[in-house]
């Protein structure tokens, strides 16, 4: 199951944020929980469906903690003070100062980025493949235009691809090593390896 499924899967348009996931697998997951459908196999099935791509985005989307500018002024507790990415960006308004704020949307940005790629550094080596692949796309979608963003995104298809050559799944890693060159297609040292790829999977075929 990809990202795209994932949300497909809640209702949800890409992108959406943690809130909005959590809302819709409680109202889902009510609606298809086996002990109100006990008989019925379905509904049992997609139930369980719903849950592991819930338990994905949640790994891809976590909430994040944003600190206002007068904690202490307003007295606002953490609780108080912490929400969602997205929440924060869509409820921004404009300050009487309004020169401090980009960086801060800046910084905000940077602490995402390297949490998420820490976090897909260790899903690649637990080898919990389709969870780094969701990440990294998640990440491409709100930092399309970051070139470290697209390199991590296309070396994740690429480990995925090697890892699909070894399992003996050809078809599928050819997918993945050709994911990977579009991606990043600029990249030499990547072509390069990916075309010594895609040799040994011209010696399996």
């Amino acid at each position: 199951m990809d990202l795209g499924d994932c949300y497909r899967l809640l209702g949800l348009r890409s992108g959406a944020s943690f809130a909005e996931i959590k809302a819709s697998y409680r109202r889902l997951v009510q609606q298809y929980h086996p002990d109100i459908n006990p008989d019925d196999k379905k509904a049992k099935e997609k139930f369980i469906a719903l849950t592991e791509a819930y338990k994905l985005l949640l790994e891809v989307v976590p909430p994040i903690s944003i600190p206002q500018q007068s904690t202490q002024s307003s007295g606002a507790t953490p609780q108080e003070i912490t929400k969602t990415y997205s929440e924060q960006i869509s409820n921004q308004t404009p300050q009487h100062k309004p020169k401090p704020q980009p960086p801060q949307a800046s910084e905000i940005e940077q602490r995402l980025k390297w949490k998420t790629y820490e976090q897909l550094q260790q899903f690649l080596k637990a080898r919990r493949f389709p969870q780094a692949i969701a990440l990294a796309e998640a990440l491409a979608e709100r930092m399309p235009e970051d070139a470290e963003v697209r390199q991590w995104q296309a070396i994740a298809y690429q480990i995925w691809g090697r890892a699909l050559i070894a399992q003996k799944q050809l078809p599928k890693a050819k997918i993945y090593l050709q994911k990977a060159l579009k991606t990043d297609p600029h990249n030499k040292a990547l072509w390069d390896e990916i075309q010594l790829d895609f040799q040994k999977l011209e010696q399996l075929l």
